[in-house]
Order: structure tokens, then C-alpha cells, then sequence
């Protein structure tokens, strides 16, 4: 009996240890360096992508941990941590990483574009796109009306640089060649307006989109539409950015509350849009926080 009891008090020793060195081998530690979850088969790090105007703010990598969300660790602030971090809410979960200022007051009025850019001074309306922060900004006669992030295309679908001309809107646009993660559905790309036509015939467009917080699509520009996120995900449960129909009523200069006839309608004399830069730098391996 006493040659089983010490048995049995040597299994539960032995499962103790392989479950100990388990959780330091496969799960972050209170006192590692926050890091995308091993577990996370997409390993989302947004501390690896770097951005130029990022350079002078202070942040800190946050692992997000069960039951966070932007919300929850910002309050009110959290849409400028979604947008410091080019991201929306749906793609905030547990077991990913984000970039979280050291001081919210750093980030509250953050734009990487300039204010004032020269070379839109002559033009009534103005879109320019850089793709190495990732945003995109409205401007009238050279000054800065709005302006928000954006995800450009993946290596291997980049979005054409150069200087375009918006031609045509389709504010319910969809996508003729990808579905959304469901499979259900064609991908939404509502208050979409189209800047370019390559060679093959296939169309670029901006619109609305997921923001996952990084470059994401196969060519188009896509900005924030939490109305849609939630007509085909159920998330958020209460909509609060729409910067797609912004703007999109912006470019073709009508009222938000105008009817729409629902087609794909031509502009004659549509806004400059300007596309410019390389693809944000990721930084591999490890890394260390600011």
C-alpha cells in the first residue's frame, strides 16, 4: 500500500511538472515581454509594424487577455488607440497584441499626414493615400478636412501608386471575385468610389472594409464602416465609426441623407487621388517595447 501511495504522489508530481513547463513553454508569463499568443495561428503582433510617424510616441506592446477589449482598457479614448493602431474593434481578441500608449494625450489628435500638402493646393478636393502609414486624408485647396486609416494591398496584390482620378461610386458595391470569412456572401464594399482601371480591366476602389491593422486587401483601399461589420458579422453591437460614407458623400459632394438609386453611377469630374509610399516595415523576430 505504501509503495502505491508513493506511486500515485509521484504521478501527481510528475503531471505538476509537464503542465508547469507547458505554461512557460506555450503560454505568455505575467512577466514576459507581451507577445502574439503561440497558440494564435495568425499571430498578430501590431507592434511589428512600423510606421514613421509613430517614432516620437510612446507606447508600450499590450497582450490583450480574456474579457479586455479597446473599451474596457480606454473608456471613452479607445478609438484613438483603434486608430493609432489602424484597427477596428472586431479584430481586437484575446491572445493578439497592440500598440498602447504610454499617454493618451499623444495619440488623441494623431495624424500622420500633413496638414497642409502643396501639391492639393489648386484642386477643390484632394485624396491622398500613403501606404507606409497606412492612412489616407481628405483635403480641400491643400488643407487637411479629415482624414483616417487605411489598408492598402499585400505584397503580391499591392494597390498602384501613382495619381488617379476617381471615375464612378456604387455606394451598396460589392466585390465580383471574394466572399467574406463566412463564405456566405460576396465581400461588402459599400460607399465604394473607383480611382483606376489597370490594363486587365480590373477596377480599384476605396471603401469600406474589415481593418485588421495592417495591409489586408488585393488592391483596393479600404477605411473604417462598423455599419457593415455589423449587418454581416453582428459586431459591434453598437456602431460608432462610419468614416467609408464620410468619405464617400465627401467625394461625390451629397447629403448623407440623400437617396441613393443603388447602381454603380460615372463622376465626370471626380476628386485627384494621389497613392504614394512602400508597404509599412515589419519588424521580425524579437522586439523590444519603448
Amino acid at each position: 500500500m505504501e509503495l502505491i501511495g508513493m506511486l500515485h504522489k509521484w504521478c501527481r508530481i510528475s503531471a505538476a511538472l509537464v503542465i508547469a513547463v507547458a505554461i512557460i513553454l506555450y503560454g505568455p508569463s505575467s512577466t514576459s515581454n507581451p507577445a502574439a499568443s503561440p497558440v494564435d495561428r495568425a499571430k498578430e503582433d501590431l507592434g511589428r509594424f512600423s510606421y514613421p510617424s509613430q517614432a516620437g510616441i510612446r507606447w508600450k506592446s499590450h497582450f490583450i487577455m480574456p474579457q479586455e477589449s479597446l473599451e474596457r482598457l480606454f473608456g471613452e479614448d479607445w478609438i484613438h488607440v483603434a486608430r493609432f493602431n489602424r484597427i477596428d474593434r472586431r479584430h481586437v481578441y484575446p491572445g493578439m497584441t497592440i500598440k498602447k500608449p504610454e499617454n493618451i494625450e499623444d495619440v488623441r489628435d494623431y495624424c500622420p499626414l500633413p496638414l497642409r500638402y502643396e501639391p492639393a493646393a489648386k484642386y477643390g478636393k484632394y485624396v491622398l493615400v500613403d501606404v507606409r502609414e497606412q492612412w489616407l486624408g481628405a483635403y480641400e485647396y491643400g488643407e487637411l478636412k479629415f482624414s483616417t486609416p487605411a489598408a492598402t494591398g499585400i505584397d503580391g496584390h499591392l494597390t498602384p501608386l501613382g495619381i488617379f482620378k476617381v471615375d464612378a461610386r456604387h455606394q451598396k458595391h460589392s466585390s465580383s471575385l471574394y466572399k467574406t470569412n463566412k463564405g456566405d456572401a460576396q465581400y461588402p464594399m459599400d460607399y465604394a468610389v473607383r480611382f483606376h482601371i489597370d490594363k486587365d480591366r480590373v477596377s480599384y476602389w476605396i471603401h469600406a472594409r474589415d481593418m485588421p491593422g495592417k495591409p489586408a486587401s488585393h488592391g483596393c483601399i479600404g477605411v473604417y464602416d462598423e455599419e457593415m461589420q455589423k449587418r454581416v458579422y453582428r459586431v459591434p453591437e453598437k456602431p460608432a465609426v462610419n468614416d467609408a460614407a464620410r468619405l464617400y458623400h465627401w467625394v461625390v459632394d451629397e447629403d448623407e441623407d440623400e437617396a441613393d438609386n443603388g447602381s454603380m453611377q460615372l463622376i465626370a469630374d471626380g476628386p485627384k487621388v494621389e497613392i504614394r509610399g512602400e508597404l509599412p516595415q515589419y519588424l521580425a523576430g524579437n522586439i523590444s517595447r519603448k
